[in-house]
């Protein structure tokens, strides 16, 4: 019986000498030298990219040097370059911000648990999914239409139902006294619930993701120890998923701060000396807490908007220009902190998981 050495094919093999250096074959070489071509691309790219994003923020921070001072964030808008401020559009993005979380973060996560938990893979969930992916693509002025269609509209007819009334009857059985509220049309809730629109959609596609990467294990797991669905989903589900929620959810928020076509769409305040609900400091709040009733239905402005308004203002000696920049780097500051945020809230949850 003759063994595998003494084949024809073994004896060829062991006279070819088998050559492990790449540096020999050309084809080798060949591959090598595009690998490394595509690497520098991606290096030259990459670093001009931060160059340019680099010059940039140094043009906007010079500029704004003249301009930048702690009476810049605690004045008004004005129509002097030398007294304008941002306090206006940083108040009136605080409760438009709050609001929109109130409304958008909850249904967000409410409808990406439905989705991916709860509901069956039927035609019509198929057909909000794909929906949902075609929704967080739609410019953000389309938003700001179907606000000016719907939500000024109702704000108008409450304004219009509360108009001086006192108390209003429910069923003839009792009656609720109304608070003076003066409802405007382009107020913040207007703006909020636009802004809610806009935003909805990535939430509920950042939640479904992270809702995905839960092994499924962890599921079964709890199933079968005799926890309810219900249960699962809360004490099991949600605390895994929690820093993928909470990114997408942080980073929506920052995209809400720095949308201004949908607010201007819906007629937002460009100059004002108001704050909502005249609320200019924090320790107004605990004074007199009745002025958040008066919040959501006040007139408002946006940081986004204020930076817009100071851009085109005609000024020969430019100087609103520094103080738009001045205002671009407010609301950098603003995001930055809140994309911070959302590192450090990525990786508390992240590092309490226990799997």
């Amino acid at each position: 019986m003759s063994s595998p050495a003494d084949s024809p094919m073994s004896a060829e093999s062991a006279k070819t000498p088998v050559n492990f250096r790449s540096g020999d074959d050309p084809w080798i070489r060949r591959r090598l030298m595009v690998s490394r071509l595509f690497l520098w691309a991606c290096r030259i790219v990459t670093y001009s990219s931060l160059a340019l994003l680099g010059v940039l923020l140094a043009s906007i921070v010079w500029k704004s040097l003249g301009r930048i001072s702690p009476d810049f964030v605690t004045s008004y808008t004005s129509f002097n370059p030398e007294k304008a401020g941002m306090l206006a559009g940083i108040w009136g993005s605080f409760w438009l911000v709050t609001l929109t979380g109130l409304f958008s973060i909850p249904v967000g996560i409410g409808s990406a648990v439905y989705l991916e938990e709860l509901a069956k893979d039927s035609f019509i969930v198929r057909v909000i999914r794909v929906n949902l992916s075609n929704l967080a693509g739609v410019p953000s002025i389309v938003y700001g239409i179907l606000g000016l269609t719907i939500f000024r509209p109702l704000m108008d007819w409450l304004a219009t139902l509360f108009d001086g009334r006192h108390a209003v009857n429910v069923l003839g059985l009792f009656r609720i006294r109304l608070l003076q509220l003066q409802i405007f049309d382009a107020c913040v809730l207007v703006g909020a619930l636009t802004v809610s629109l806009v935003i909805l959609p990535t939430v509920i596609i950042a939640s479904q993701e992270a809702l995905r990467a839960v092994p499924s294990t962890i599921r079964v797991a709890s199933l079968a120890l005799g926890a309810t669905r219900w249960q699962t989903i809360w004490r099991q589900v949600l605390p895994a998923a929690l820093p993928g929620i909470s990114t997408g959810v942080i980073l929506s928020i920052s995209r809400a701060i720095g949308e201004a076509a949908p607010l201007m769409m819906v007629g937002v305040l460009t100059m004002t000396s108001l704050c909502p609900g005249g609320i200019e400091s924090p320790l107004q709040v605990l004074t007199n807490p009745s002025r958040l009733l008066a919040v959501p239905f006040d007139q408002f402005t946006a940081m986004p908007v204020a930076i817009y308004d100071w851009s085109k203002q005609p000024d020969p000696q430019d100087r609103f220009s520094a103080v738009a920049a001045a205002g671009i780097v407010v609301l950098l500051a603003v995001l930055l902190t809140i994309n911070a945020t959302a590192m450090l809230v990525r990786a508390r949850a992240a590092r309490n998981l226990k799997w």
